[in-house]
C-alpha cells in the first residue's frame, strides 16, 4: 500500500510523545528528526523535507496544547494540516470549457501508462455524463493507435485516427472538426512519448499545444520512479506549462515520495491518481484525504463514495427493511456479501478506516482480495447449496441437512456449523443496532461516533 512504511514510522514517532503534559523544545526536536528521516526514506525531495519540517517545528514549539488534546494529538494535527498543504491543499479539478469541446492533452514519457490513463479518464468522464472522443496522436510507438482503439471499443468511446504517416499536429487539428460534427464534448489527445526527455519531443508537443489550444495539459508520470517523476514533471512544466499531473501505479508505490514532492517542486497540482490496472481505477486526488490516510486517521468520505458507487440503492433499502422487521435471511446476507466484494481489496478498505493501520499488520497473510477471496467463495458455495426454505429459516437445518449441504458445497459439516453460528450472532448484533437509541439509519452515524478522537 502507498505510504505504508512512512505511515508506520510516523505512528511510532507520535507514540513516543504519549504521556507528556506539555511539549518541550527537546521533545519537538526529537520528533522532527524522526519525521525528517521518515520523509527522506520515503524518497521525498530533500528541499521539500527541509521546508516541511521547519514549518512543523515553528508551529509546534511552545504551542498551547488544548485541554481536549494530548501532545501527540496536537503534533499530528499540525502535521496533518502541513501534509495537506504540501500536496496542494484542496482537490484540483479539470477545467471544463464553457463552449465544448473541452480539449485535454495527455503528455508523458513512454512506459508511464499514458494511453491507459486516457482510457481511465474517459471512463470517469463518461460516468459524469460526458461524451468523450479519444485521439490517437502517437504515431511513433508500435501498436499505440491499436492499443487506444482496443480501449475505446471496450469502453464504447470513439477513437479518432488518421492514415499511417500522418502528422500528429494535423491529427489533433482534424479531431476537433470531428468532435464538433459528432457532438463530442470532451477531446482527449493521446500524444507520443519518448524513453527520455528531448528537444524533438518537446517541440512536437509545443506545436500541438499552439495549434489546438488545450484547456488542460496533463502529465502522466509513474509514481514508482520517485524523484525521477518529480524531475520529469519539472522539465515538462518548464516547456509546456502543465495544468496538472496524473500519478500512475500509486498502488504499487509503498514510499510515496513523488506524491509528496510534485506540487511543492513544480507548483502543478496532482489531479488524478491511478490505483490499479483496470480502466475504472482512477481517482481524483484529495490532499486532505491522502494526508489522513498517511496518518492513519482514515478516509471515510472516500469509502462512503466508493460504497455509493458500488451498492445497489434498492437492495440497500430492502436490507434496511428486512433488518427492521428482523427478517434478514441468508439470501440477504449473500446479496450483501456479493456487493461488498465489488469494493475490491480489504487492504484499501482498512486504509480508509481510522486507526486500522495496526489491524492490517496483525492480519498478516489474510487474503486481502475480496473479489477472489477463498473463504468468501466457500461461504457463497455453502449458501447456494441450501434450499430456499433453508436460506429463509436456518432453524430447520438439522444434522442430515448439514451433511447434504456440506456434500453439495464441497465443504465440511464444521464449516456449515461455523457459518450458521456466525450468522446467528450477526443477526443478534444487527437487531441491537437497529433498536439502539440515537441510531440515524443507513444515511448517518450513531450519535457516539460523532465525537471520535484521533487514534493516538
Amino acid at each position: 500500500m502507498i505510504f505504508e512504511s512512512l505511515a508506520e514510522k510516523l505512528q511510532n514517532t507520535f507514540k513516543k510523545l504519549r504521556g507528556h503534559g506539555r511539549l518541550s523544545a527537546e521533545d519537538v526536536n526529537a520528533a522532527m528528526r524522526d519525521i525528517r528521516m521518515a520523509l527522506l526514506e520515503a524518497d521525498v525531495n530533500f528541499k521539500v523535507v527541509k521546508s516541511f519540517v521547519a514549518k512543523i517545528k515553528e508551529r509546534a514549539i511552545g504551542a498551547n496544547i488544548l485541554e481536549s488534546l494530548t501532545p501527540a494529538q496536537a503534533v499530528i494535527k499540525i502535521v496533518n494540516e502541513e501534509l495537506t498543504e504540501l500536496m496542494g491543499g484542496t482537490v484540483s479539478r479539470i477545467n471544463i470549457a464553457a463552449n465544448p469541446p473541452t480539449i485535454i492533452m495527455m503528455v508523458g514519457l513512454q512506459g508511464a501508462g499514458k494511453t491507459t490513463s486516457v482510457g481511465k479518464l474517459g471512463t470517469m468522464l463518461k460516468k459524469q455524463g460526458k461524451h468523450p472522443l479519444f485521439v490517437a496522436a502517437d504515431v511513433y510507438r508500435p501498436a499505440a493507435v491499436k492499443q487506444l482503439q482496443v480501449i475505446g471499443k471496450q469502453l464504447d468511446i470513439p477513437v479518432f485516427s488518421m492514415a499511417e504517416g500522418s502528422n500528429p499536429v494535423t491529427i489533433a487539428e482534424k479531431s476537433l472538426e470531428h468532435a464538433h460534427s459528432h457532438a463530442n464534448d470532451v477531446v482527449i489527445i493521446d500524444t507520443a512519448g519518448r524513453l527520455h526527455i528531448n528537444e524533438e519531443l518537446m517541440q512536437e508537443l509545443k506545436f500541438i499545444k499552439d495549434n489546438v489550444h488545450p484547456h488542460e495539459i496533463l502529465l502522466v508520470v509513474d509514481a514508482m520512479t520517485g524523484q525521477d517523476a518529480v524531475n520529469v514533471a519539472e522539465s515538462f512544466n518548464a516547456d509546456l506549462g502543465l495544468d496538472g499531473v496524473v500519478l500512475t501505479k500509486m498502488d504499487g508505490d509503498a514510499r510515496g515520495g513523488a506524491a509528496l514532492s510534485v506540487k511543492a517542486v513544480t507548483g502543478c497540482p496532482i489531479k488524478f491518481v491511478g490505483t490499479g490496472e483496470k480502466l475504472d481505477a482512477l481517482e481524483p486526488f484529495y490532499p486532505d484525504r491522502m494526508a489522513s490516510r498517511i496518518l492513519d486517521m482514515g478516509d471515510v468520505l472516500s469509502l462512503i463514495e466508493k460504497a455509493q458507487e458500488t451498492f445497489d440503492a434498492d437492495e440497500a433499502k430492502k436490507m434496511e427493511k428486512a433488518l427492521r422487521k428482523n427478517q434478514f435471511t441468508l439470501d440477504d446476507f449473500l446479496n450483501q456479501m456479493q456487493q461488498v466484494k465489488k469494493l475490491g481489496s480489504l487492504d484499501k478498505i482498512l486504509g480508509m478506516l481510522p486507526g486500522m493501520g495496526g489491524l492490517k499488520k496483525k492480519l498478516g497473510d489474510v487474503d486481502m482480495d475480496l473479489k477472489n477471496n477463498k473463504e468468501l467463495a466457500h461461504i457463497e458455495a455453502i449458501i447456494k447449496a441450501m434450499t430456499p426454505a433453508e436460506r429463509s429459516n436456518t432453524n430447520i437445518i438439522n444434522g442430515s441437512r448439514r451433511k447434504r449441504i456440506a456434500a453439495g458445497s464441497g465443504t465440511r459439516v464444521q464449516d456449515i456449523n461455523k457459518l450458521l453460528k456466525q450468522f446467528a450472532e450477526m443477526k443478534k448484533m444487527m437487531k441491537k443496532m437497529t433498536g439502539a437509541k440515537g441510531k440515524k439509519g443507513l444515511k448517518g452515524f450513531p450519535k457516539g461516533m460523532q465525537n471520535m478522537k484521533f487514534p493516538f
